[in-house]
């Protein structure tokens, strides 16, 4: 697909008001309306399969300096309310929907998706063909682009240009950006069983509140924390979150990963932390084409064959073949999951040390429940530890 534009139809099939464009680096202009706040919003465009849990992918740091477009046709019919944020803030670049709800229902909603993304300050856009949209991502890649309204629509070539001179994806080191900026604790519910030292590479809200309801009490620490800081809250077990960015560019995780390894302490990691526990035991991570993200995405266990359908928002994913068992300084491991969609490797295992992650999302509120176990798994690990 070359160059053009799109305008946007209204809700009766014709043609809307036109005072947005979402500008990709490749020069393909879509045409829509201001949605949200206007301006300027630069980062990596996306798409989300989730048809529920807007809120929730909004507020997830995974997508921070990334630009979403959501696939399901309309968004914001329950509003947005108090409770379902996932981090402090929305996080998101900008915004892409292609029928925006006029009027929320839902007797938790406090305020309008519109409403909630001006407060915020994030540009967003609506009415145009997000099914054409989402085509030309997975057939020309996730790219640089722009959502451009108001004051900060010009013309085409000079909007482009802006985009072009974005900072790309790889070698993004994004986690800071959205580490804690100093350590707090999750108490656990009812009795506190073991102690969880959470290394915040971008963790979202519910993943201590289903450590806590383990009784688990989650030392959430910054990502510049180092190993003596880790062993300061005398953990039974370290956690890798999720967060954005290249994998690659986070050798101080990854120096903490190999440590915690060495003294095997028990380690689960999910997400960005799959990848960087892959890196800390020599497998190489790659750039995916358009990657996964939703809340359908199935993935096999190797070992016993069974799928699980997961919520899943990574751009980049470990080298590998599924079910490949290989050496490592801390002995053997194996891919131990993988998309059947595309053959993507979703989790580690070591077979020697008690550490594994997993590619997907397994506290996501938005979505299904298969993967929670796992929490139970790592409470297991802590358990024979000990």
């Amino acid at each position: 697909m070359g160059c053009g534009t799109q305008s946007a139809p209204d809700q009766h099939g014709g043609q809307g008001v036109t005072n947005a464009a979402l500008v990709l680096e490749d020069g393909r202009v879509f045409r829509g309306e201001a949605y949200g706040a206007t301006g300027v919003s630069l980062g990596e465009v996306v798409f989300s399969t989730a048809m529920t849990g807007y809120q929730e992918t909004l507020t997830d740091p995974s997508y921070h300096r990334q630009i979403v477009v959501q696939t399901a046709p309309q968004i914001g019919n329950t509003g947005w309310n108090d409770e379902d944020d996932e981090s402090s803030k929305i996080w998101v670049a900008g915004y892409v929907v292609r029928d925006p709800a006029r009027t929320p229902s839902n007797w938790r909603s406090k305020r309008g998706l519109d409403e909630e993304l001006a407060d915020q300050g994030v540009v967003g856009i609506a009415g145009l063909d997000t099914r054409t949209l989402t085509r030309h991502i997975r057939e020309q890649g996730a790219m640089r682009a722009g959502v451009f309204s108001g004051s900060g629509l010009t013309d085409d070539a000079s909007m482009v240009e802006q985009v072009k001179a974005s900072a790309e994806m790889v070698g993004a080191n994004l986690a800071v950006d959205v580490t804690a900026a100093k350590p707090y604790v999750v108490e656990a519910i009812g009795e506190k069983k073991f102690t969880v030292a959470a290394l915040d590479l971008g963790i979202k809200s519910n993943t201590p509140r289903m450590m806590a309801a383990r009784g688990i009490e989650v030392h959430v620490l910054p990502l510049t924390s180092s190993f003596e800081d880790v062993l300061k809250v005398s953990p039974d077990g370290l956690f890798l979150s999720n967060g954005p960015g290249d994998p690659a560019t986070q050798d101080h995780a990854i120096a903490l990963t190999k440590e915690a390894l060495g003294r095997k302490l028990p380690l689960f990691g999910i997400c960005f932390g799959n990848q960087i526990l892959g890196r800390a035991v020599g497998r190489g991570t790659y750039k995916m084409r358009y990657g996964h993200r939703g809340i359908n995405i199935p993935v096999i266990d190797v070992t016993t064959g069974k799928v699980a359908i997961t919520s899943q928002n990574h751009g980049f994913a470990l080298e590998g073949t599924p079910g490949e068992e290989f050496s490592s300084e801390f002995g053997r491991a194996v891919l131990s999951h993988y998309c059947p969609n595309d053959g993507t490797v979703e989790g580690v295992r070591l077979l020697d040390a008690p550490a594994f992650s997993v590619q997907y999302h397994p506290e996501a509120a938005a979505g299904p429940h298969d993967a929670a176990p796992l929490f139970d798994e790592f409470v297991t690990l802590m358990n024979e530890a000990r």
